[in-house]
């Protein structure tokens, strides 16, 4: 059946940052989508991770942006857009996690579908450093040269911050420092890592993740209007500690609801366990 809605239609996906190389080949290969890409259309004017340009909108609506002017300036019934962030885990705050959304569209069809991924997997990270030795300790932890690095600096405005982006050689790392230090405005450089997909193999990886998640839920009909994507649309905590029994942050049920229709059905025990791990409990340890 989903073959039969998507097979050799197109699909428009607005990327700089050749996020298209993890997402055509699964949307290719599940739905018989062909993926195109256009020339020319600057994404970061939905915001950049590097300041320059501040996301107005929320992660999910930034990413429906992006797809509704892929739709717009192609005039195809399709469209895909991924977005991603980058803050402290919610449960464990002095771990960072990344948050993937893909949004898909399907204009012909009346379709919105969104997949997802919330992963700890990332080597998201910044520092502060006054010397060419600690950038480069910095740089051995986060998986340089494979992983790009960032250097930014204050020149003379500190509302506007001169930055150096995509660093993947020792060479090019030895340089920006260099020079960052010579014209820092007070002898302070900032460095982190480079979190635009192409210049992030980990990133990268959690995109493929969320496309995965989607096609997933594409896959998924709602057992009362066949529509694709029935899918989890709240999650209530509570899963109790096996020890003592006091409720966790773990989800205890999921309820599934169809977005056109508006079915629901609810689903207890989704992860198939009664009892949560009493590392996971703040009681037993707090």
């Amino acid at each position: 059946m989903t073959k039969q809605l998507f097979n050799n239609r197109v699909a428009v996906l607005l990327t700089m940052h050749q996020k298209e190389k993890v997402i055509a080949p699964l949307l290719q290969q599940e739905l018989g989508i062909q993926v195109i890409v256009p020339q020319n259309v600057n994404t970061d004017a939905f915001g950049t991770f590097t300041r320059e340009i501040k996301r107005q909108y929320t992660q999910i609506a930034t990413a429906k942006l992006k797809a509704e002017k892929a739709l717009e300036i192609t005039g195809e019934t399709i469209a895909i857009a991924s977005e991603g962030s980058f803050a402290p885990h919610p449960s464990f705050p002095y771990i960072y996690a990344n948050r993937e959304i893909i949004v898909f569209l399907d204009q012909k069809n009346d379709l919105e579908i969104i997949g997802e991924v919330f992963s700890t997997d990332t080597n998201f990270n910044h520092q502060v450093v006054n010397n060419l030795q600690a950038a480069e300790e910095f740089s051995s932890k986060v998986g340089f040269p494979e992983h790009a690095l960032v250097i930014w600096f204050e020149k003379s405005n500190p509302e506007n911050p001169q930055i150096i982006k995509g660093i993947t050689t020792k060479e090019g790392l030895q340089e920006s420092v260099n020079f960052a230090l010579e014209n820092s405005l007070d002898g302070k450089v900032h460095i982190e890592t480079d979190m635009r997909a192409l210049y992030n193999p980990t990133r990268m990886r959690n995109i493929k993740k969320a496309t995965q998640d989607l096609l997933n839920k594409i896959n998924s009909y709602c057992p009362q209007c066949s529509t694709p994507g029935f899918s989890i649309a709240e999650k209530i905590k509570g899963l109790p500690c096996e020890i003592c029994h006091q409720p966790t942050f773990l989800s205890m049920t999921v309820i599934y609801q169809c977005r056109k229709c508006n079915f629901r059905k609810e689903k207890l025990y989704p992860e198939g366990k009664k009892f949560a791990d009493p590392g996971l409990c703040n009681y037993c340890n707090p």
